[in-house]
């Protein structure tokens, strides 16, 4: 399959494409804004600073990501996990779904 066949989520603000539908790990994430995905690679993302974080599940070092073009916050990346139970989470990102829409 070439990536071009591969459905797509882009930023719900500028269309500017996120993450390719096969990099989705769980849609069972929640964030503040309610439902997010677990992906296992983003792009066209920029990373805020790392900050320690409790979350539900333990406590996280994550990244905040922003959209490369708008600048709209889109969720975060798990940088660090301190609960090795909860490790299977680094380096990949969480979209929320009010943020992000399915393209084909």
């Amino acid at each position: 399959m070439e990536s071009g066949d591969d459905p797509f989520y882009s930023c719900i603000n500028c269309k500017n494409p996120l993450a390719f539908f096969s990099d989705l790990l769980s849609t069972s994430y929640k964030a503040k804004s309610g439902q997010a995905y677990l992906f296992s690679h983003a792009m066209n993302v920029v990373l805020g600073r790392k900050e320690d974080k409790q979350m539900l599940t333990g406590l996280f070092t994550i990244a905040q990501i922003n959209c490369s073009k708008c600048g709209e916050p889109l969720g975060w990346k798990y940088v660090t996990a301190y609960d090795k139970k909860q490790r299977y989470k680094e380096g990949n990102f969480i979209l929320e779904k009010l943020k992000i829409f399915q393209e084909n």
